[in-house]
């Protein structure tokens, strides 16, 4: 009987045990199940390739090494010590649910982060009041009469370069500092068939040629969205830290011989400044870069050059195409299995503040390079309202109201349109939030006639529940605007408009969409409103014509007039 009872309870056992068996074989195919089934699905986009590198490193060390689910490649790791920066690479994401009214503008790789329901992406209003019932918003403020002036005829002295005698492109220089020569050799590209030849050039050399003295690029010159493409799309043959700064940023290289400026994310989209950072040790966001371009782009100021979001394979995009040493020495594999770096730079670039894939995919913005300043010569000017960028001091504009007078009597902005200029950057900096403009540049060639080079922008979108008025010190101590920066911000804050539903829309072209979360959009209208509130304040203490400088109205548009006086 003991004997009987005895095999009853190691039948018992073994089925126990089978059972289980079958639970943990269910629950490992499980996902495989469905992502073999949503391969059907109409998303538009490409499988990421599988490095061979990786797959030898995640052999040796008995991890499957297989291309992992792009659901895990969103969130990288940031510096925040919050619980969920150090999340694995095999750690669950949330997946949408099926009635998620987001989910059509959502790519895979973001599913992840968009299954939250309390995270408001701009897609939110895309669906809700931010579209036109008639078309594209976007559209609409392209064909505004505002957005249609024509620029003056365009001289020699008003191009960046003569096409049509002295530039040539070299394509075996360009491999190596991508430079336009002036010699006349019969190997070269050479500009004598004209626009005919011109069309043949890569386009970032095409954004090059375009640059003049009014613009670096035209309102709806075609180059521009192919050259986004191509920042996203082409071969990376090299990579190479930058020199100088403070966090680090990387030169690439692409088959076409173009460069664009890579910086790496830093910090995920709903992360805001910590209150304690100074604005000078704040992180540089890729995401903040993205959302500049198309801003620069919507206030029609057009000085930001082209900037797109892309996801890079930090083995073969990275470390395996570059010939730094530096960079490369700094790649480590993590406790969690992913693959690491963190060059060389003044802040940020240790193993605690590493830039970690999933398991070695990262995003980050490619902004286009300008012109090689051995050919394009640009002066660096230092901003009349820098900050002080010391703890304990203040700069003189902060506690002087009247520091604007003496502005106004200095050269270069006590003639032409430069101190107009600077209100335009002054704008757009508080839309952003960005307070950390020091510097600026121009272009040698056009002299003080030209506009202001929109650089580095990545500072900015750092806090969406504080708006930082200091950043407007400049407009309300001058009281100055153009009149054509006065009418464009009147027009998008109208609600058929409205600058967050024009953001949203732009920046919905972008790969890494969604770009910005809904209450960095929201604060861009908050801002806006501010900043209208203050030039209304600056007209009715002035007078409009003190004010508001006419630029449309003939040649003085371009800055041939000396500005008025108080």
């Amino acid at each position: 009987m003991k004997m009987l009872l005895f095999r009853k309870f190691r039948v018992l056992i073994l089925m126990v045990f089978l059972i289980a068996c079958s639970m943990h074989i269910l629950i490992d195919l499980l996902p495989k199940l469905e992502r073999r089934s949503n391969i059907g699905c109409s998303c538009s986009h490409t499988p990421s390739e599988d490095p061979q590198n990786w797959a030898k490193n995640r052999a040796r060390s008995g991890v499957e090494s297989g291309w992992p689910n792009k659901h895990t490649l969103r969130i990288l790791q940031d510096f925040s010590n919050e619980p969920n920066s150090n999340i694995s690479s095999h750690s669950p994401e949330k997946i949408p649910k099926a009635g998620d009214k987001t989910e059509a503008f959502i790519r895979p790789e973001h599913y992840a982060q968009n299954g939250d329901k309390n995270r408001r992406f701009i897609q939110d209003t895309v669906l809700n009041k931010n579209v036109p019932v008639k078309g594209s918003r976007l559209r609409a403020l392209f064909d505004h009469p505002l957005f249609k002036r024509a620029l003056p005829s365009l001289t020699d002295e008003d191009t960046l370069f003569n096409v049509n005698t002295d530039i040539r492109f070299d394509t075996k220089g360009a491999t190596e500092n991508q430079e336009w020569h002036a010699e006349r050799n019969v190997e070269q590209y050479s500009p004598t068939g004209g626009e005919l030849m011109v069309d043949s050039y890569p386009n970032w050399l095409r954004f090059h040629i375009g640059i003049n003295r009014y613009e670096l690029y035209s309102r709806h010159n075609s180059v521009i969205d192919a050259l986004l493409r191509d920042l996203v799309s082409q071969r990376i043959t090299s990579v190479a830290m930058k020199s100088g700064g403070t966090q680090l940023k990387l030169i690439m290289t692409f088959q076409n011989y173009g460069q664009a400026l890579f910086k790496p994310m830093k910090q995920t989209r709903e992360q805001e400044t910590p209150p304690d950072f100074f604005y000078f040790s704040d992180f540089e966001r890729h995401n903040a870069e993205i959302a500049a371009f198309h801003l620069d782009r919507i206030l029609d100021f057009r000085r930001v050059p082209p900037v797109a979001g892309r996801l890079l394979n930090m083995t073969k995009e990275i470390k395996d195409v570059t010939r730094d040493k530096k960079l490369w020495r700094t790649f480590f594999i993590s406790p969690a299995n992913n693959i690491c770096f963190y060059g060389e730079c003044s802040y940020y670039c240790s193993t605690e503040h590493a830039l970690c894939g999933k398991p070695d995919q990262i995003e980050g913005s490619l902004a286009a390079f300008l012109p090689d300043l051995a050919l394009a010569k640009r002066k660096t000017w230092r901003n009349p309202w820098r900050r002080s960028y010391n703890k304990r001091k203040k700069a003189e504009w902060e506690v002087d109201p009247d520091y604007c007078e003496e502005v106004k009597q200095t050269p270069p902005y006590d003639s032409g349109t430069r101190l107009l200029d600077i209100m335009d950057m002054t704008i757009f900096d508080f839309l952003m939030g960005n307070m950390d403009r020091h510097h600026y540049e121009t272009f040698e060639k056009f002299g003080n006639e030209s506009f202001i080079i929109h650089l580095d922008n990545g500072r900015g979108f750092g806090k969406h529940s504080h708006d930082e008025v200091s950043i407007l010190v400049p407009l309300s101590q001058c009281c100055r605007v153009k009149k054509s920066t006065h009418l464009r911000l009147q027009l998008l804050a109208k609600e058929e408009y409205q600058l967050s539903g024009l953001m949203s829309e732009s920046l919905l072209r972008d790969k890494l969409t969604p770009i910005l979360i809904q209450p960095h959009l929201k604060a861009m209208d908050r801002r806006l409103r501010h900043t209208l509130n203050v030039l209304a304040d600056c007209i009715e203490k002035e007078g409009y014509s003190n004010v508001v400088e006419d630029d449309l109205a003939g040649e003085r548009e371009w800055g041939h007039t000396s500005p008025r006086g108080r």
